[in-house]
């Protein structure tokens, strides 16, 4: 099964050193067209996830999210979370470990977009 969102190594080390840390978490990115956003991790439940927010999977057991219109610039390509050195800003959990999540992005194949699409008709 084609998915929507992978993370690395580096970022799934990370994930589970902030769950040891924080809890169980989540994820939502809301801005940024391109590669090098950033997704903002939050402690599951303290951030207020809206009708305007698509799911598009977890990585590291954590759910991810992106507001609708966002998911527009984005729904042809799979997103690949990684980990950088350097703050973001804003109140992501990780910015305190000298590092931040990225976003970066592969375009889908036609035949992964087929499958994707088929996927999430299926299970709606």
């Amino acid at each position: 099964m084609v998915e929507r969102v992978l993370a690395t190594d580096a970022a799934l080390e990370l994930i589970e050193t902030l769950k040891g840390m924080h809890g169980p978490l989540m994820f939502h990115q809301s801005g940024g067209c391109c590669d090098g956003s950033a997704p903002m991790c939050y402690p599951a439940n303290e951030f207020k996830v809206g009708g305007n927010d698509v799911r598009l999977g977890e990585i590291g057991g954590a759910p991810f999210y992106m507001d609708a219109d966002q998911f527009e610039y984005w729904k042809h390509t799979q997103l690949i979370i990684d980990v950088v050195k350097g703050r973001g800003s804003g109140f992501s959990l990780e910015a305190p470990e000298g590092v931040r999540f990225l976003t970066r992005g592969r375009v889908f194949t036609d035949d992964e977009a087929d499958a994707v699409e088929e996927a999430e008709r299926v299970s709606a």
